[in-house]
């Protein structure tokens, strides 16, 4: 009998499957070989936990447990449907007799399985659509909603896309694995584009209380890790480069309390050289390889701010330099935004402003929160304040993280109410 007080056992279980679902539903895939069956078994090995715990006491390896008792209740499932149906016994007795409890437990075929998961999310075979769908559901953990506000597209969509991936996997008999390295290369742009989207939603959360969430970033970072041991790639090591580089800030860019602190606020002292400077590297071997590519550009730009001491010593013009570059690879509005600012930093907020009207003008940006802050900031720093007041108010309405409603509330009570 355990004497481990109920909360903490909450507490526990809450902790393991924020930082440990994921990985648990990937082997349990693995195991089981169906998407479906492998949540369901997610679903029930936690609940089993909540009931278990409290009585038997928190198990040396809870990742080994749930896994186990995932696997062991999806088996139990099957085999009471197997009453209506002879295949399903032929099926849970296979599944019984083709995992050992070594391969249970052991940590590394673990790790490689959000591997795994990863590159059968993104399967060519798979629409991109599809692809990042399922691999922010299955990978991330993001509910549908939170995916269709990511994506500004409604949750049914969303929940369409992911269902026909699953589909497609089955009825492709899609394989459950790293591919070979043959076949990586025309999964590396995809595999690397939904790393990068797994680390933006835990890098700066698209809604919810917290401005970041940990744990995505450092899986994001940690699958970067593993692809830069498969794959000999100047863009896999810029794209890693980019993630530590800006998760070299993560101690500054909020307070204690949780708020927002923007980049030029922030105290660089708190920043992680570390870090910094295993970026800086990565940035100098993907350049020595010849051929630049965006994640790399990216990275180069986020070292530029890294080697500054203060945001008033950040050389715009070399960053702004780099983002003509990036343009001539990868046109993109987003990307446009970001040289305006930059322009904004080197030439004055009326230059950056000119340019940001444009892009909102094209519409592409018109429902993006941060175009409309970034064009409140030029205007407040101009002293248009019923100008900057217009973009602030845009921004809050299309903004659903709070961290960063909260920011846009303080820069709206700290403009002048009279109009200028």
């Amino acid at each position: 009998m355990s004497d481990i007080p109920l909360e903490r056992v909450h507490k526990t279980v809450d902790d393991i499957y924020r930082g440990e679902s994921r990985r648990v539903l990937a082997t349990l895939i693995r195991l089981l070989g169906d998407f479906e069956l492998a949540e369901q078994a997610l679903h029930d090995a936690f609940i089993a936990a909540l009931q278990q715990w409290p009585r038997d006491g928190i198990p040396a390896k809870p990742r080994s447990w749930l896994i186990s008792t995932g696997r062991f209740r999806a088996i139990d499932h099957i085999r009471r449907r197997s009453r209506f149906n002879d295949s399903l016994t032929t099926l849970a007795e296979q599944l019984e007799s083709d995992v050992s409890q070594e391969e249970i437990h052991n940590d590394q075929e673990i790790q490689d399985d959000m591997l795994r998961l990863l590159f059968t999310c993104c399967h060519p075979a798979l629409p991109p659509d599809g692809q990042v769908a399922l691999t922010l559901r299955e990978v991330c953990g993001l509910t549908t909603e939170a995916i269709a506000h990511a994506f500004l597209i409604s949750p049914t969509t969303i929940a369409q896309r992911i269902v026909r991936a699953k589909a497609k996997i089955r009825d492709a008999n899609i394989p459950y694995e790293v591919p070979s390295r043959y076949q990586l290369s025309e999964r590396l742009d995809s595999v690397l584009r939904i790393i990068y989207l797994v680390f933006n939603e835990g890098y700066f959360a698209s809604s919810g209380g917290s401005l970041t969430r940990p744990d995505l970033s450092a899986e994001a970072i940690r699958l970067g890790r593993l692809l830069t041991q498969l794959v000999p790639d100047p863009e896999v090591l810029g794209l890693l480069a980019l993630m530590v580089l800006h998760e070299s800030r993560r101690a500054a860019r909020t307070t204690r309390e949780g708020e927002v602190v923007p980049l030029e606020d922030q105290n660089r002292r708190l920043w992680n050289r570390g870090q910094i400077a295993e970026g800086s590297a990565l940035v100098q071997q993907a350049l020595s390889m010849g051929r630049a590519g965006p994640y790399t550009l990216q990275a180069a730009i986020i070292a530029v701010h890294a080697d500054a001491q203060s945001a008033d010593q950040t050389d715009w013009e070399e960053i702004v330099g780099l983002y003509d570059v990036l343009l001539q690879v990868q046109q993109s509005s987003i990307v446009e935004l970001n040289r305006a600012v930059a322009v904004a930093m080197r030439d004055g907020p009326a230059a950056g402003i000119c340019l940001i009207d444009t892009l909102l003008q094209q519409g592409e940006l018109i429902d993006y929160p941060l175009a409309h802050t970034a064009q409140a900031e030029l205007y407040r720093r101009l002293g248009q304040a019923a100008a900057a007041r217009a973009g602030y108010e845009r921004a809050l309405g299309l903004t659903q993280q709070e961290p960063e409603r909260r920011l846009l509330k303080r820069r709206l009570a700290e403009l002048p109410d009279k109009k200028t």
